[in-house]
């Protein structure tokens, strides 16, 4: 390979992974073949795939008698069999769905309802009570249905239940089809206010199967979820591969891997900052899991030091992927086998990605850094109200915003965003590059690096630091990454703080950390 282009398998490696035209047929197709076996494992109790299918079944009906067939209707990606029931039931319902996180604050609700033209909202009672204070701001949401009560309260909120108890059963098919648009997601928002992604029935039961395939899912699998909200992908990768899916709310890492070994888990999904925590926790070298597989981290990079710590605890590969909302999202998938540090992986079945130069758009040979560039059978319909082509190359691919590069095997490593690298003397210079090698540091609990303006390099790095102790010397820390680095990384500034700010699914705030450091916030 003599450029920074890589192409994945071939979609025909995907067989019978891809389980119909819409996503809904991913469950229809688990129900016929596996009636019996467990889909779901959560607080509110065991499915089987056939139960799964009639629950769908019921709410789909009662939501097409209410709102029709083409509306949008929003749904809390909670951690819950809510989610899971509520999003293939929409599906089925012939309309379309809107991810919204359960963490957000009233002011985003109001953002992602009134962008999505929700016209009905299925809902946690956390996110009800926040969403009833915005309600006279949504003009278009004209229902606000509770996913269950919790004891007597909101004894007003109409629920799912009684939503399918009052309507008549159906089995009408809807009219979408496999280009028709399935599901709306929301961007993360930390370059600006989140951007509603058009993704299709084809998008998303074609990513579904690239991720059962390069997980290496299969009926005997069991998944432990233990993220703070509950991802689309890991929803319908595991219905590919009619696997078992447990959930793990809370938030004690000890806990989520007890879990694991009593399901008797295969794999174990996170987020970086979890797992990061569970690496450090003193419980750890009492925990195992002898029918693991795989842990698989998602969201951001996972800090090397973590990385080999749980991975010669648990004595398997820890791996991560790349993807975006508009992919569906996965692009990238390590390989279980011949894992590497710090890697995304090769590409997903059917999917290219290339690096191209920021300035020229030149692709990059092997080793370049620049942007990452991707195409796939997974890639958006658009951003609401925007057609697709107006985010593409000349070429036709989609530029991530994401600098990184491409090695030898074809494995891609993602570096940093491109709002987020700098020029320091005209060295493009990469906060996250930075903050792996301070966080090899024995004082350091935490850290994020920022651009920090200077008269004559025009940026240097800050480090903002969580220490572990009130011993903590910033002296020893600055020599400690000038010995590691070369000089237009070095840490020029140090500022500590007791926190670093996260957003709810526990990415770093870097523009909120800088404001705070330039006093500009």
């Amino acid at each position: 390979m003599s450029t920074g282009v890589v192409t994945g398998e071939s979609l025909d490696v995907l067989g019978g992974l891809v389980g119909g035209p819409r996503t809904d047929d991913v469950l229809r197709a688990a129900a016929v073949a596996a009636p019996d076996a467990v889909a779901l494992v959560s607080p509110a109790g065991t499915l089987t795939y056939a139960e799964f299918d009639l629950k769908v079944d019921a709410l789909a009906a009662a939501l097409r008698e209410r709102v029709g067939q083409g509306a949008v209707i929003a749904l809390t990606a909670a951690l819950d069999e809510s989610f899971a029931v509520g999003y293939f039931a929409i599906a089925r319902s012939g309309n379309i769905s809107a991810l919204i996180n359960p963490l957000l604050r009233p002011d985003g609700y109001t953002h992602v309802l009134r962008t999505s033209g929700a016209r009905l909202a299925i809902v946690v009672p956390s996110v009800y009570l926040r969403v009833a204070e915005v309600f006279d701001r949504l003009p278009e949401l004209g229902w606000l249905v509770l996913t269950h009560r919790v004891g007597e309260e909101l004894p007003e909120a109409e629920t799912v239940r009684e939503l399918v108890t009052a309507a008549t059963p159906s089995s009408d098919e809807p009219d979408a089809g496999p280009d028709d648009v399935a599901c709306l997601q929301f961007t993360s928002g930390t370059t600006g206010a989140p951007k509603a992604v058009r993704l299709s029935h084809r998008n998303l039961t074609v990513n579904a199967a690239q991720v059962a395939h390069s997980h290496r899912l299969d009926p005997y699998s069991v998944l432990v979820n233990y993220l703070p909200t509950f991802h689309l992908m890991h929803l319908t990768a595991g219905v590919a591969a009619r696997a078992t899916h447990v959930l793990c709310p809370g938030d004690d890492p000890v806990v989520a891997i007890e879990t694991a070994a009593r399901y008797r888990a295969t794999h174990f999904y996170s987020l970086p900052v979890r797992l990061s925590r569970l690496a450090v926790d003193p419980r750890l070298s009492g925990l195992t899991v002898p029918t693991l597989r795989a842990i698989l981290s998602g969201g951001s990079s996972l800090p090397g030091p973590a990385t080999l710590s749980l991975s010669q605890q648990f004595g398997v590969p820890v791996v991560q992927g790349y993807g975006l909302a508009e992919t569906s999202p996965l692009t990238n998938s390590e390989n279980l086998d011949r894992w590497k540090l710090g890697s995304s992986g090769p590409p997903v079945p059917g999917t290219s990605v290339r690096v191209v130069d920021v300035a020229t758009r030149a692709v990059l040979p092997v080793g370049g850094i620049g942007e990452i560039e991707v195409v796939g059978p997974q890639l958006m319909q658009g951003y609401l109200g925007r057609d697709l082509a107006t985010e593409l190359t000349a070429d036709g691919w989609f530029a991530t915003g994401d600098i990184g590069r491409v090695d030898a095997d074809g494995h891609l490593f993602v570096v940093d965003r491109i709002k987020d690298v700098f020029k320091c003397d005209n060295w493009l210079v990469s906060p996250s590059e930075i903050e792996r090698v301070v966080l090899r540091h024995p004082g350091v609990a935490d850290c994020v690096v920022v651009d920090y303006p200077d008269e004559f390099s025009g940026a240097v790095a800050c480090g903002v630091i969580v220490p572990r102790g009130a011993d903590f010397d910033p002296e020893d820390l600055r020599s400690f990454v000038a010995a590691r680095t070369p000089y237009y990384e070095n840490l020029r500034h140090i500022t500590l703080v007791d926190a670093i700010p996260r957003s709810p699914n526990g990415k770093v705030q870097r523009r909120a950390v800088r404001d705070s450091v330039l006093g500009t916030s």
